[in-house]
């Protein structure tokens, strides 16, 4: 079987393309790309749980009862053990307090004593709706510190 020679381009026939090499592709592992992943669905149920608590807030402003605020302590709750369990959003800062342990549990005893001032504040009297409101929003913006 003969090969014709004009089937094939030579070397002054081919054309070469200006286009630059493309730089090479950074191979990841699987376990990084899952942990990639994982870590984004983390952060986007962290939001949704924390928009949660904020409406179950503005509820417990509008009708301040022992159900709005039971609901409204059991997100929390959910949402520092989801924190705790995934260890996402808790920084570790530089200072000690004096038995030795970091801002993170100091930060996470600050909102279960607000939790439980504010449900003393709720069974005793209505009177201190102000304060109230104001321990809601320290807490709300404790999460907000504790997410980013």
């Amino acid at each position: 079987m003969k090969i014709n020679p004009g089937w094939r381009p030579f070397g002054k026939q081919i054309q070469l393309t200006d286009s630059p090499a493309s730089p090479p592709i950074a191979s990841k592992s699987f376990s990084d790309m899952l942990n990639q992943q994982d870590g984004k669905t983390d952060a986007e149920q962290l939001n949704r749980m924390l928009q949660q608590i904020q409406l179950q807030g503005e509820r417990l402003n509008k009708s301040m009862t022992v159900r709005e605020l039971r609901a409204y302590k059991a997100l929390v709750k959910q949402f520092l053990e989801k924190t705790v369990r995934k260890g996402i959003g808790i920084k570790d800062t530089t200072g000690w307090d004096r038995r030795g342990r970091g801002k993170r549990y100091k930060l996470l005893d600050e909102i279960d004593r607000h939790l439980v001032e504010m449900a003393d504040d709720m069974l005793e009297t209505e009177e201190g709706k102000i304060e109230l409101l104001g321990k809601v929003g320290e807490i709300r913006g404790m999460l907000i510190n504790l997410l980013y």
